[in-house]
Formats: structure tokens, C-alpha cells, sequence
């Protein structure tokens, strides 16, 4: 099989009202560039040769047009986002080319996704058809039952990441369907038309930035990884 083209979508839907500022979430500033410049570039720089779809609530885009001219970004194409992921995710697959093989979506809140993920996702949805990175979970989990709780063995538990990558076909197949409630990732969308995903290795660094906190742990996070770089 030769080299699979990848389309990449990245939905940056976020209004930003659980970071507590007036600037939505991906626009803000992390370690000098905005979040989703970061998360842009992060893909440009495993998948050089990729069509990089980025879906915005549809008054985001002129700001993000003017906003991200200030930095340096990789090319990218936006789309306008709806009411709900399973519809800015649909927009997105809407304005890729035919011409990709695999289709990654990814959040636009999760700059940190290294390249050696990226690419481990892609060989994996190459031979599989699908890849949900995922990562094992680390504290007790209880679940509640009524007025009472049971633990849950945290052996048969994953914490489930992006860039989920399937196989075009498949993903255009499955978001030609209507909304439900239960579609809480892209996964959940194709499990729903019958088929099955397959599970790959995610990073505990890909974190999704979606508070303060976040924010604090991703500037630590981001400090470490340069400083592995520049000792390599």
C-alpha cells in the first residue's frame, strides 16, 4: 500500500467561559503563540503534505483570520462550525477533497500532540481503518449508583484522546446520519452505523486545554518538551 494522503480537521468551537476570560480558549496565549496556532502547526509538522481544515463558530473566523496573521501558522483552510461538534466536525469532512485516504480529527484544544503520536495514530488507521489514541487511567474511578457508589477496576479503563483517524470512506459514511445525543466523540459516531474502532497508544502530554489550571499544567508541560529539544 503506498503512502495514505490525510486530511486533518481541527474543530476550535470553544466560547472560553470555563477559562474565565473574554478571549476564547484556543485563541489564548501559550508559551508566545495562541493555542490553536500551536495545535495547527503541531499537524503541519508531522503530516507536512495534509490539508489542514480548521472549523470556527462563523464569527471567530474574520478574528482568527486577522489574529493569526501575527504569528507564524502553517497554511490551513476555515469552515464554519454548528451548534453542536457532530455539526462543525460534518462541515469539516464536508470541505475536504475526495482526494484523502484517512480523515484525523483532532481538538482544536489539544496543541500538544506530538509528532511520534501523530504519526503512530496514522500507521495505525492505515492498517486497521480507525485509531483512538488512548490513555490508561491513572486515579480511582467511583461510578454513582443512586445515593450510593462502587468503585470501578481501573484496569478496564481508557481516557480517550485525539486525533481520532479513520478511513474517509468510513467517516463520510457515518456522518451522513442525524445528530444524537449519544455521539459523544467521533468513535461514538462510527460505532453507531456498526463498526468497530481500534484503540492505539496516546501521550499523557496531549492534554486538552480547557481551564486556567490547563493552562498552568501545558506551559509546564511545553517548558519540559523544548528542553528536551535543545538537549537532543
Amino acid at each position: 500500500m503506498g503512502e495514505q494522503k490525510v486530511g486533518v480537521i481541527i474543530v476550535a468551537g470553544g466560547s472560553g467561559k470555563r477559562m474565565g476570560g473574554a478571549l476564547p480558549k484556543q485563541f489564548t496565549i501559550v508559551g508566545g503563540e495562541p493555542i490553536l496556532a500551536r495545535t495547527i502547526n503541531a499537524f503541519h509538522k508531522a503530516l507536512p503534505a495534509s490539508r489542514i481544515v480548521v472549523v470556527l463558530p462563523a464569527d471567530q473566523i474574520e478574528f482568527w483570520r486577522n489574529y493569526s496573521s501575527r504569528f507564524s501558522v502553517a497554511k490551513h483552510s476555515m469552515v464554519e462550525g454548528g451548534a453542536e461538534r457532530f455539526y462543525s466536525v460534518k462541515n469539516g469532512i464536508e470541505a475536504l477533497s475526495e482526494g484523502v485516504d484517512l480523515i484525523a480529527i483532532h481538538d482544536g484544544v489539544r496543541p500538544l500532540a506530538s509528532k511520534e503520536m501523530i504519526l503512530r495514530a496514522v500507521a495505525c488507521a492505515a492498517e486497521h481503518g480507525s485509531a483512538i489514541p488512548v490513555v490508561e487511567v491513572v486515579d480511582s474511578i467511583r461510578a454513582i449508583e443512586g445515593d450510593t457508589s462502587r468503585i470501578v477496576p481501573r484496569s478496564s479503563l481508557r481516557a480517550v484522546q485525539t486525533p481520532q483517524i479513520f478511513s474517509a470512506p468510513t467517516i463520510r459514511a457515518a456522518y451522513d446520519t442525524s445528530f444524537s445525543p449519544a455521539f459523544t466523540d467521533d468513535a461514538s459516531v462510527v460505532e453507531a452505523m456498526g463498526e468497530s474502532v481500534t484503540l492505539c497508544e496516546g501521550e499523557r502530554s496531549n492534554i486538552k486545554i480547557t481551564t486556567p489550571e490547563d493552562l498552568t499544567i501545558a506551559e509546564a508541560l511545553l517548558e519540559s518538551i523544548e528542553e528536551r529539544r535543545a538537549d537532543e
